[in-house]
């Protein structure tokens, strides 16, 4: 065993030599290459110039000499006979200049000049600043007015040139101005030159070529086959246009991803330019607004010239709908719109007289409702593209694709019941589970992810942060606590209220508590279905009128809720008597901004009649549910106040189980029928080919 470690070990060491000798290797070869070697800036010659010039300045204008005052010269240097000669220099200041045997003072230990001082000439050693020549020398006069003719230091007049100073002088303030020009010109014209004053027309698409592609394909996009087959269509287009145009068919020009939010549209315009090998051209429709009048045409203009010049190549719009809303519906009012006129520029460069052969547009929005016709029709954007929100199936891949990073997953993590358990859920809304999953499990210092971990992820997302520290009264607890058991009683004893999961009277988010349900994921909802719906999201007041007689505010979500659907079923779908097959909906938006209704006001009465004969009828019919149970309800509720959280086995123990088979039930065993069928067939089928095989081997 020891033996086996040692060679291991070995091994291991062996591999880390060599990974260091390739990064030594790599090293030097970039050294070489000159890969890190700093960029040269010719700026530092500018500064290095400059310090010169005010460098030299400086010391030709004597400022390194130690400066002194009248009274200390007078004093200590002049009555001591201690001044050789003084010498004035430009009116403005005297050099003292020592003589050298009384440089070795204690008292001249900070002069300068002092190795190179002889009697006469040299350098100075102090510097003595005066205000006029005239008075300086009356001064020095007086001071030596009891010394000998030989002892009198007499002044010494000098006018001297700074050369250096005086070129500063008048070169400096240029250098300032061309430096401060320079600078604005480089940040004007500068390589991001998108929001730069001269390129300000400039497209701002970012490029995928062959040097720079994306790390996304069609394996990192799960959950989308069909807009796959499509979107691969248009890959393939470009990749081989002579097998289309060989039969006399064209390429299309576009193709517009329309789906709610999170559903994977850019994800999949980024597994194009991963595959694809054209360059990808992609941007915002924001990016071509600007404040500025003409330039959003102008950048629609510069982004199919590049384009042209790169063809075949795809342009890539994400929410094309900042530039292509319906013209003439927008709010302010018949204004100069600068939006639609990059609009225009855009429907005539995608279908005007110019040739665009081999640039594909590919657009997404999940406003498609508000996009305007011309943009929509044939030979712009040819096809349509629904990316809708997953099924159960589709889900299932999604989660394949973003449980890949979590490498720690607990052995209980089952991925089709996850799948089950997010109904609604989008493609970014899984990766959030995903992530917030090992987020919780983190903070629980727990070494794997488990299936607790993904389903308090689930209640987090759906409902918000627990708040187990809000302040509640016990009255306020029991009335949440029946609330809550009422809708639970409510959604179990009807046919085709939504499966419940778990009520909590925990809070969470806003809510003070919540019922969870597992929705149906219909294609289609009958009447029955929606009355059920309203009438088991109004179990909760009626549970309060049923228990407390009284009612209160904790119904305004389920209030606001069930108007809605009401009103739905009667100006929607048609599903009321009084109204009859009528709808009212708007499908296109395009009276979004309209300031009539649809209908008069003798209509507009009796649709809210209807509504609100609709929720009263199910009210009332809430409340004969939970008289005719109201033993099992109490009961429900006082285990519901006692542990906060029940599950639905604590349902079936108290009301038993339900009748009816719930319709994801009802598919996994069709889904299992269909599996089984296609064995049979493909047994039978085998069975048959043998058969064959073995005649004719007899024969």
């Amino acid at each position: 065993m020891a033996e086996v470690n040692h060679n291991s070990d070995n091994k291991e060491k062996k591999e880390e030599n060599k990974d260091k000798s390739i990064f030594g290797k790599n090293l030097k070869n970039n050294i070489t290459k000159g890969e890190n070697k700093p960029k040269f800036s010719p700026y530092w010659i500018y500064g290095i110039i400059a310090v010169v010039f005010i460098m030299l300045n400086l010391m030709s204008t004597g400022s390194d000499l130690p400066i002194v005052d009248w009274y200390k010269f007078e004093d200590t240097m002049l009555k001591t006979h201690d001044v050789s000669r003084i010498v004035v220099v430009n009116g403005k200041y005297a050099e003292i200049y020592i003589k050298k045997e009384k440089l070795t003072e204690e008292k001249y230990k900070n002069a300068a000049n002092k190795e190179s001082n002889p009697l006469t000439g040299g350098g100075a050693q102090y510097k003595l600043p005066i205000l006029d020549v005239a008075i300086f020398s009356e001064k020095l006069d007086e001071a030596q007015k009891d010394f000998n003719k030989e002892e009198r230091v007499s002044v010494i007049p000098e006018d001297r040139k700074d050369f250096f100073g005086d070129i500063l002088s008048w070169l400096l303030p240029i250098i300032i101005l061309v430096a401060i020009w320079m600078f604005f010109m480089r940040k004007m014209t500068g390589a991001n030159g998108g929001n730069q004053i001269f390129s300000i027309g400039k497209s701002k698409a970012k490029m995928f070529d062959k040097g720079n592609k994306l790390n996304v394909d069609f394996n990192d996009v799960a959950g989308l086959e069909e807009a796959k087959i499509e979107i691969k269509e248009i890959v393939d287009f470009l990749k081989s246009p002579e097998k289309y145009t060989n039969l006399g068919g064209k390429i299309p020009k576009g193709a517009l991803l329309v789906g709610p939010p999170g559903t994977g549209k850019t994800l999949l315009a980024k597994a194009v330019a991963g595959e694809a090998h054209v360059p990808f051209f992609s941007l915002s429709g924001s990016d071509f607004v600007e404040m500025f009048v003409g330039v959003g045409a102008s950048r629609v203009r510069d982004l199919f010239k590049q384009a042209k010049e790169k063809s075949p190549c795809i342009i890539f719009i994400d929410e094309i709908d900042a530039i292509g809303r319906a013209r003439g519906k927008n709010p302010n009012m018949g204004s100069n719109d600068e939006r639609e006129n990059t609009l225009n520029q855009l429907l005539t460069e995608m279908d005007g007289f110019g040739d665009n052969s081999g640039v594909i547009i590919l657009a997404a929005t999940n406003r498609a409702d508000i996009l305007d016709k011309a943009l929509l029709r044939a030979g712009r954007f040819d096809r349509q593209i629904h990316v809708e929100l997953p099924d159960v199936t589709e889900r299932e891949q999604i989660f394949k694709v973003h449980l890949k990073p979590l490498v720690h997953l607990d052995a209980d993590v089952d991925i089709k019941f996850l799948s089950k358990q997010t109904p609604g859920f989008s493609g970014a809304d899984i990766a959030n589970v995903c992530n917030e999953a090992a987020l919780i499990a983190a903070r629980r210092d727990n070494k794997t992810v488990s299936k607790q971990d993904f389903l308090n992820a689930v209640d987090r997302i759906v409902g918000g942060l627990e708040k187990r520290n809000k302040i509640i009264t016990k009255d306020e607890k029991r009335t949440i606590a029946y609330h809550e058991a009422g809708h639970a009683t409510v959604s179990w004893l009807l046919e085709f209220a939504n499966p419940l999961v778990k009520v909590t009277i925990i809070p969470r988010g806003k809510a003070l508590g919540a019922a969870w349900y597992l929705p149906e994921e219909r294609q289609i909802t009958t009447k029955e279905q929606m009355l059920d719906e309203i009438c088991a999201t109004l179990g909760g007041r009626a549970s309060e009128q049923v228990n407390f007689q009284k009612i209160s505010s904790g119904a305004l979500n389920d209030l606001e809720k069930v108007t809605k659907y009401a009103y739905a079923m009667v100006s929607y779908y048609g599903m009321s008597d009084k109204i009859g097959n009528l709808s009212f909906f708007d499908s296109t938006g395009q009276n979004e901004y309209g300031f009539t209704k649809p209908y008069s006001e003798k209509t507009s009465e009796k649709i809210d009649a209807a509504a609100q004969e609709i929720i009263e009828q199910q009210y009332l019919r809430a409340q004969d549910i939970l008289n005719q149970n109201k033993e099992g309800l109490i009961k429900l509720g006082d285990i519901l106040l006692e542990r906060e959280v029940i599950f639905a086995e604590d349902l079936e123990a108290i009301f038993g189980k339900r009748n009816w088979e719930s319709r994801s039930d009802a598919l996994d065993k069709e889904i299992e029928k269909d599996k089984n069928d296609e064995k049979l067939l493909s047994d039978k089928t085998e069975t048959i080919n043998n058969n064959l095989t073995d005649s004719v081997n007899i024969t």
